[in-house]
């Protein structure tokens, strides 16, 4: 039954088998005996399609509320309520990953020493479902409305420029004058779309398409190509914040704001979540909500917490 709802989910063997990390033929054997001791076609199989017939979605369905009372069951009976256990796949973008959620994880694993995680690190927003993610942690909205979303902070931007850039270009003082500059832009790795620039002052909103030479994807590549002088960035405040107190990159429009951006971990709607999952999720909101760098404050509150600092 796992597998087969593996297969059904990931719409491929070959998919289904790399989640599960078994070989495919013994994916392929397992469905095989399957449909032949119920005396039924469950999947529609070509060389480069599998689809799920009529019978297999009925049966699909009394699937997935079988195992999860069964995990249900076996979790109240068993140690793994208090000590979850276990491969637990998780997705999140690269700067946060490596900023934030890695610095922490030697307090998520020392309350939970038996969960091997498997931490994806990319700026794609990869499918859960179809790549077998238990869930992920995203910045920005959201547009996958069969998800399960919980907010647990937001990212802060500021705007910035290298050093070496001013002293060729200049020093823009109000968002207008950014038309006369050039910027490194953002885009988007799943429409390709090139993110705008926003700047909120005193009830007035500003937002511009920054004209710029070169367009990124990654956000550790993004932050080289500001430091490499490229243009001018508006990125996170953490990955930017160390830069600065460095001389390697300096504030650009300081009583301007740009819109916060909401932090989200998501993960599938099973009707039983998992131990495991249950517990990340909790501790990654936990983290996040105590993080100063992911709270919902003003730039301005967070420069005079910044000062007031000994």
């Amino acid at each position: 039954m796992e597998v087969f709802i593996q297969v059904v989910d990931a719409g491929s063997f070959t998919r289904a088998a790399e989640n599960m990390q078994l070989p495919k033929a013994t994916v392929s054997t397992l469905i095989s005996s399957l449909e032949a001791s119920l005396s039924v076609k469950l999947l529609n199989r070509t060389t480069r399609h599998v689809s799920i017939t009529s019978d297999g979605a009925a049966y699909y369905e009394h699937c997935v509320r079988i195992l999860s009372d069964v995990r249900e069951a076996e979790e109240s009976l068993s140690r793994t309520r208090l000590n979850p256990s276990g491969r637990l796949r998780v997705d999140a973008p690269t700067a946060l990953a490596s900023e934030l959620l890695i610095p922490a994880l030697p307090d998520f694993f020392a309350r939970y020493p038996d969960i091997v995680l498997e931490l994806g690190c990319s700026d794609r927003p990869v499918d859960l479902i179809e790549e077998g993610v238990d869930c992920a942690v995203r910045g920005g909205e959201l547009g996958d409305v069969n998800l399960i979303a919980r907010r647990v902070g937001v990212l802060h931007f500021i705007t910035c420029a290298s050093p070496a850039y001013l002293a060729h270009y200049g020093t823009p003082q109000h968002p207008n004058e950014l038309s006369l500059h050039r910027g490194v832009n953002f885009f988007s790795a799943k429409t390709g779309r090139t993110f705008e620039w926003d700047f909120t002052r005193d009830g007035e909103r500003i937002q511009i398409a920054m004209p710029s030479n070169i367009a990124l994807n990654d956000s550790n590549a993004y932050s080289a190509a500001g430091l490499a002088g490229l243009g001018i960035v508006q990125m996170t405040h953490f990955m930017l914040a160390p830069l600065m107190e460095q001389g390697k990159m300096v504030e650009l429009l300081k009583e301007w704001e740009s819109d916060p951006l909401p932090i989200h971990v998501i993960y599938p709607p099973n009707r039983h979540l998992s131990a495991k999952v249950r517990v990340f999720v909790e501790w990654v909101a936990d983290m996040f909500n105590n993080h100063p760098a992911t709270q919902m404050k003003t730039k301005f509150a967070r420069a005079a917490q910044t000062e007031a600092q000994p």
